[in-house]
């Protein structure tokens, strides 16, 4: 039986039960009540009856006329109201003495036995009385005892009732509650012992099934789990780079040795704690939850020296839904000394080939002077060589020098407001002629509302030639290229496209590192593969942005953006 149909016969038998005893009740009043009513009716009222006419025999004793009349009016009604055996034969007896007096002189003799035909209706009525007064005593007594015995029942009945019946619900609630307890306490042996078929024996079935799966799951996979996170704890703690890792709410779940070194903050004040809690008192782990890992690399004073760590955040994922991370921290020290030697290295020998090979073009600009002598065509082809090899050289260098600055940390930039033609206009007669050679036609495509933007004008300048001198290597000869400036969302932003073969999506992310050259691009012309890096850094330090969008043989779009003023 479904508990639901338990719930419903229980409560309808208590409201058997009240009814029934309120029936019962409401007939036994009904009953006194029609006992008393007859009483009143019936026999009160000839009683009435019966003194109103012998008050009016006192009268007609003084011939008061008055009292015929009232006692004619009484009798009539007590001839209307009899109830009992013999009152008829004695209300015609006094109806015919009444006429007797009325017929005749009213003589004391025939007024008496009126008056004694009277007494023998008053006589039935009073025995009347007490008869029908002892029967409703009874009829009451009878109801009280069988109300009593009845209630009794009804109320053992639904004592027990009360007292069983909640235990039925709650008894297997409380049990099932006392089973999920321990098996949250790992107590996947607790079974449930349900003997009837109602939804808790449904739900003892499936709590035991649970407890089984869970048990078997325990034994089977808990020594496996244990290890694995043993074996991961031991090779976290034993990892060089300092790791910590958080949960989807910034709870630090771990942290190693080296991190709690960096840090300076003691493993128990640092584990299970809040991350941006720490952070508040702890300037480094801020530091690590607010900067972007893109950025330089981090400079930490530790091991008693600076040393410089790389920031890297690899999201935890489950199910497709993030619940937490780790952040590593790689001690790039030996990378950053030997990148800033390189960068040394870098600057001085430029800063060296830049005096011989200044020698070599003055020396060729002498011998192409024919006050010295005349050339003939394969001396000139050489010397032409020769000066285009002195140029591109004279370039390497230049950008090489550019690149040390950039890496050194010591660009110097000059701000200013500058209109964005400027610079658009700076690159486009820079490179004409060189387009001009090609049959390349180079379009401006620039409002004239644009606001001025805040920005070194020589650097910004080098970009866009650089951007436009890419586009017109990479197009083919009677194309076009087109540079771009429009504004947007509080920046101006600047385009130079080409109608090239386009770039590979798998070579894109990789077009601004450092000595990068797309494979398959070759145009005639070498190069460093360092104008793009050197592009990005220049507008980086001027809080701008820089980007590429390129479709397969449909040509490439080179972007940066600069802040209005």
């Amino acid at each position: 039986m479904r508990i639901k149909t338990k719930l419903y016969l229980g409560f309808t038998f208590l409201f058997l039960v009240i009814t029934g005893i309120g029936l019962l009740g409401i007939f036994s009043i009904n009953k006194i009540a029609n006992d008393s009513q007859a009483i009143l009716k019936a026999n009160y009222e000839s009683l009435q009856y019966v003194k109103n006419m012998q008050q009016a025999l006192d009268g007609m004793e003084i011939s008061d006329e008055g009292s015929y009349r009232v006692f004619e009016e009484n009798l009539a009604q007590q001839e209307q109201n009899i109830t009992e055996v013999g009152e008829k034969d004695a209300t015609a007896e006094v109806r015919t003495r009444f006429e007797s007096v009325s017929q005749s002189d009213s003589s004391t003799a025939l007024i008496n036995s009126v008056r004694a035909a009277l007494y023998k209706i008053q006589e039935l009525n009073m025995n009347a009385i007490v008869r029908k007064n002892n029967e409703a005593r009874h009829t009451a007594d009878r109801a009280k005892m069988f109300l009593s015995i009845i209630g009794t029942f009804c109320f053992l009945v639904s004592l027990s009732f009360i007292i069983n019946f909640p235990g039925h619900i709650a008894n297997p609630i409380r049990d099932l509650t006392e089973g999920i307890k321990e098996i949250a306490n790992k107590n996947y042996s607790q079974r449930l012992h349900f003997k009837s078929s109602d939804e808790f024996g449904e739900l003892s079935n499936a709590f035991n099934s649970m407890a089984a799966q869970l048990d078997a799951y325990e034994h089977s996979n808990l020594a496996k789990i244990l290890f694995e996170k043993k074996r991961i704890e031991t090779i976290i703690n034993n990892m060089k780079d300092p790791v910590i890792g958080l949960n989807e709410k910034n709870i630090i779940l771990f942290a190693n040795e080296e991190a709690i070194k960096i840090i300076n903050v003691s493993e128990s004040d640092l584990v299970g704690k809040y991350a941006p809690d720490v952070a508040l008192k702890n300037d480094l782990l801020r530091r690590l939850l607010t900067m972007d890992d893109t950025i330089k690399p981090l400079k930490i004073y530790a091991n008693r020296k600076e040393s410089y760590f790389s920031k890297e955040v690899y999201p935890i994922i489950s199910e497709e839904k993030s619940i937490g991370q780790v952040i590593l921290l790689r001690n790039i020290t030996r990378f950053q000394e030997l990148d800033l030697a390189k960068t040394n290295f870098i600057a001085t020998i430029s800063h060296e080939l830049k005096t011989p090979i200044s020698s070599i073009k003055l020396s060729l600009q002498l011998l192409d002077d024919e006050r010295i002598g005349n050339l003939n065509e394969e001396q000139k082809k050489l010397l032409e060589n020769i000066r285009d090899d002195s140029q591109r050289l004279l370039k390497i260098t230049g950008e090489l020098l550019d690149l040390a600055q950039v890496e050194s940390g010591n660009i110097k930039l000059e701000k200013q407001q500058v209109q964005p033609g400027d610079i658009i206009d700076y690159a486009y007669h820079a490179l004409k002629f060189q387009a001009e050679q090609k049959q390349i036609s180079l379009e401006v495509s620039t409002p004239g509302d644009l606001p001025k933007v805040n920005c070194d004008l020589e650097k910004t300048a080098w970009v866009m030639v650089n951007f436009l001198s890419n586009a017109i290597n990479h197009s083919p000869e009677k194309s076009r290229v087109i540079m771009k400036a429009r504004k947007e969302n509080g920046e101006v932003i600047f385009s130079v496209a080409d109608s090239g073969k386009g770039i590979d999506p798998k070579y894109r992310d990789k077009v601004f590192e450092k000595f990068y050259r797309v494979p398959n691009t070759d145009t005639g012309k070498s190069g460093t593969g360092l104008g793009l890096a050197i592009s990005k850094d220049f507008i980086m330090a001027q809080g701008g942005r820089i980007w590429m969008e390129s479709v397969v043989n449909g040509g490439s779009e080179f972007f940066f953006s600069l802040t209005t003023v």
